[in-house]
């Protein structure tokens, strides 16, 4: 496995096009392993707790929607 030190520094050699290119790659990427983890914890049930919560929240009318918050500063 190449030291993360070379990778830096062969990304460094690039053309911006090509980082950029590399960043948009390594952001779908990333968002592919966050989903993959978010689908382990749902099947294990790490996230029973939380979901729970956000449903007693729900129905205890706790929440506000989404236009309120983000058209109210």
């Amino acid at each position: 496995m190449t030291p993360l030190s070379d990778i830096e520094a062969a990304i460094q050699q690039l053309p911006e096009a090509d980082v950029r290119q590399l960043s948009v790659w390594l952001q779908a990427y990333l968002d592919q392993i966050w989903d993959q983890q978010i689908e382990t914890d749902l099947v294990t049930g790490k996230l029973d707790r939380l979901i729970a919560q956000a449903e007693a929240n729900i129905a205890a009318n706790r929440v506000k929607g989404l236009d309120e918050i983000l058209h109210n500063p």
